[in-house]
């Protein structure tokens, strides 16, 4: 999951000047926008698990180069370079950008890095908490409070990163990891108040710099290598829609979707990746990663019940 959820704002303006529609038609594309956007990002490791003899470093280098591209052409046939260069003005949104692009080829690096090295069960354990991270994430910096049922979960949620430890016979950092990062990422892409589209381009912008030199030095030191094959090449530059069009059908899904309802499609990519691992992938599950997954879903369940109960209250 390698995807900017972040703020919710908009990615063009004609998204904003367009007409009202019913509300039930708009409930319906939301809800086709969020499952495409989760089921893609389900699939990515079968992407990544085809391009892996290039290592995990040259995927996220080609991944951001492409990114950048396309989101080039999205922003100029939308207007949205104004935002990006509004960003570059402020120097605080400006670290607050430079720091959430890090935290992002962080998550990515490791992320391809776990599906090359047969870890995608326990980067999936990584999206299954990362919830529950957040809210952590929230107590601990922003000094919210949580209610019983929300403690529950978290407590729960420890007790399954716990036994996932056991299983692994080591702490799981890569679940860890994953969740970690990709909290913080949220942290900070949401200090600096940038659209999905013109965010990401920010950031792949800050990133592409390092991601060319390791691409020029690679084929310069050792060749062309999988630039040299057609076929490797074009799924090399297909992670570049593969980053950010999911990423562009998640925004158009939380303009149309209470946000509680996009939290339940949060969890479509671990599990699409969870069946991925043990199925086609075929990672072990033993006993104790099992009961590890099942309290961590039992966790999710959980916290859930608690969201819509509290949306039920404040629709009363």
């Amino acid at each position: 999951m390698s995807l900017p959820e972040s703020a919710p704002e908009a990615i063009a303006p004609a998204e904003v000047a367009a007409p009202s529609r019913p509300a039930s038609s708009d409930g319906r594309n939301g809800v086709l926008a969020a499952l495409a956007a989760y089921t893609l990002w389900g699939f990515l490791p079968l992407l990544f698990r085809e391009v892996e003899g290039a290592g995990s470093v040259m995927i996220v280098s080609e991944r951001i180069v492409w990114s950048l591209l396309l989101l080039a052409a999205i922003l100029a046939f939308s207007g949205g370079f104004r935002e990006v260069q509004a960003l570059f003005s402020d120097r605080r949104r400006l670290l607050m950008t430079l720091l959430s692009a890090v935290l992002l080829a962080g998550n990515w690096l490791l992320y391809v890095w776990a599906v090359e090295t047969g870890q995608v069960l326990e980067a999936s354990f990584g999206y299954f908490i990362n919830p529950l991270v957040n809210i952590v994430m929230g107590m601990v910096l922003l000094g919210e409070r949580q209610n019983r049922l929300q403690t529950i979960s978290i407590l729960i949620a420890v007790v399954a990163i716990g036994i996932q430890a056991l299983g692994l016979g080591n702490i799981p950092f890569v679940a860890l990891g994953l969740a970690l990062s990709f909290g913080f990422y949220g942290y900070f892409r949401k200090t600096a108040q940038l659209g999905p589209a013109s965010g990401l381009f920010a950031e792949t912008a800050m990133l592409v710099p390092f991601a060319l030199g390791y691409v020029a030095f690679n084929i310069m030191t050792w060749g062309p290598g999988i630039h040299a094959d057609p076929y490797h090449f074009t799924l090399m530059v297909l992670t570049g829609p593969a980053t950010t069009i999911p990423l562009l059908l998640f925004a158009f899904a939380v303009r149309r979707l209470r946000l509680t309802t996009i939290g339940m499609f949060q969890y479509i990519a671990p599990s699409i990746q969870f069946i991925l691992a043990i199925t086609l992938f075929g990672e072990h599950l033993n006993g104790v990663r099992l009961l590890s997954f099942a309290l961590i879903w039992l966790s999710l369940l959980v916290f859930s019940y608690d969201s819509f109960r509290r949306r039920g209250r404040a629709g009363a």
